[in-house]
């Protein structure tokens, strides 16, 4: 039994670790061509934290870590910011994902909500303090409420058809980690 699950957790992890490269590819492929195309949210952000508030022990920190700078280092942003904001923000739901096992959909999305807005607004101010170069403001403003309009999307992707759901109580060991 413990084989089994041992065995479904790290498919689990490889799971994730696939997933985020599709995304990452899909983004990099040149699909728009001429300026001024759609603004996508932000996926790896919206499925790190999904996967964060269903099952933190199949997305640990250095999967996560990994992952996030993989993206800040493949979309060509300042390498690092980026990904330890939205670190913070899984790890953060990951403390909560106790607490939101029994919420409703709507309390797990305020949450997800304040902590998608805080990150993205922390990062443009952390960049213009900085004096870094950063996307223009709006547009960065619109990905931002995009990607919160999209987490619904992502939890019903996760949960119907990669079958990363809530642990039941019964399910959760002392530390909150699938037993």
């Amino acid at each position: 039994m413990n084989e089994q699950v041992s065995s479904r957790l790290w498919t689990m992890r490889l799971s994730f670790g696939l997933l985020v490269l599709a995304i990452l590819f899909l983004h990099l492929l040149p699909l728009q061509t001429a300026a001024g195309g759609l603004i996508w949210p932000n996926f790896v952000l919206c499925f790190g934290l999904a996967w964060s508030v269903r099952r933190p022990e199949y997305v640990p920190a250095v999967l996560l870590a990994v992952v996030f700078l993989m993206a800040d280092l493949l979309l060509q942003r300042p390498p690092g910011l980026w990904a330890v904001l939205a670190l913070i923000a899984c790890e953060q739901m990951k403390s909560q994902s106790r607490s939101l096992r029994d919420a409703s959909l709507a309390s797990e999305f305020a949450s997800v909500a304040v902590w998608i807005i805080g990150i993205g607004i922390a990062y443009q101010l952390i960049l213009a303090l900085l004096l870094v170069e950063r996307a223009p403001l709006v547009p960065a403003l619109i990905q931002i409420v995009v990607t919160v309009l999209a987490y619904p999307l992502v939890v019903a992707i996760t949960h119907g058809l990669l079958g990363v759901r809530k642990a039941a109580p019964n399910e959760m060991g002392s530390k909150g980690v699938h037993s």
